[in-house]
């Protein structure tokens, strides 16, 4: 699937200020699922451009304002053409060895996967251990049937509340909640894999939805947020507890990591003096060609 996409986000602040060095992570990835043919960035102040990559591997690249530059408005707007290739979620073979559940990862594997399968805290575990025991209580042994069983249950559990605050909630309070935004579920999703010993991470992305058949009206698009978990034989494989399903080419993976708070998608700050408010405004087209 070709899709086409702008994002414009604009910081508007009440009295003109300086700018610290932005980081954004806002370039979709580049892999043997998802090609990206075009990609541009303009940025209002105008401002020194670098492309890097960050640990994990993602695109990361950073905005260095001038030292003299002063405004009241920031504007950071991308447009993007890229190919989404994974039309069939399913598309791949398990290892033997991580065909039923439990398993084993590999001492390599581990050692690579260690930052994804960093247990959750000790005051989570046991409402971790009461949601399985509530929604799971008889785990399936087929590892692809268990990981849809956490997927659709954490769905089915949480109230979906879109949230436009900053931050992201931690497992325990989502869970108190009931209740969260896409990046919440993923959160949630993500200690109950870890609790059970797979390795998973946060995602940050796009997600394209076709229009109603029906004619009714859609949500404006907006980021997502959904999770990854490492099968051997199959690699990361994306599901979105928001919807309780696997990631198909609907998908747009951007970043990852195994820290959800670390892949925000614009990241900076501001110098001024005296209080400063500021307002944030998000645009997103994506369209399929």
């Amino acid at each position: 699937m070709f899709l086409r996409a702008t994002h414009l986000t604009r910081y508007t602040y009440s009295q003109p200020v300086s700018f610290a060095p932005h980081a954004l992570y806002l370039r979709p990835r580049e892999t043997a699922r998802q090609r990206l043919h075009k990609f541009n960035v303009t940025l209002t102040p105008d401002a020194k451009l670098v492309s890097t990559g960050d640990p994990s591997g993602n695109a990361l690249d950073w905005a260095y304002y001038p030292p003299a530059t002063v405004a009241d408005v920031l504007e950071i707007r991308t447009e993007f053409l890229v190919e989404t290739l994974d039309i069939n979620p399913f598309d791949f073979f398990l290892a033997p060895t991580a065909s039923a559940f439990p398993f084993a990862y590999s001492l390599d594997e581990r050692f690579a996967l260690a930052p994804a399968l960093t247990p959750p805290g000790p005051a989570t575990v046991p409402l971790l251990e009461k949601w399985l025991a509530h929604h799971l209580p008889a785990a399936p042994h087929d590892t692809l049937a268990l990981l849809a069983a956490l997927n659709t249950g954490v769905q089915k559990s949480l109230r979906y509340n879109r949230r436009d605050e900053p931050g992201i909630q931690t497992a325990a309070i989502t869970l108190g909640l009931g209740s969260g935004s896409c990046r919440d579920y993923a959160v949630v999703f993500i200690e109950l894999c870890r609790h059970l010993g797979l390795a998973a991470r946060f995602v940050s992305g796009y997600l394209y939805e076709a229009p109603p058949a029906d004619g009714s009206a859609v949500l404006a698009p907006a980021m997502h947020a959904w999770s990854e978990v490492f099968l051997p034989g199959a690699g990361w494989r994306g599901l979105d507890p928001t919807r309780g399903i696997f990631c198909d080419d609907a998908f747009i993976p951007v970043a990852h990591a195994a820290l959800a708070e670390t892949v925000n998608p614009v990241q900076g700050g501001f110098y001024a003096t005296g209080s400063v408010t500021s307002h944030l405004h998000n645009e997103i087209t994506l369209v399929k060609l």
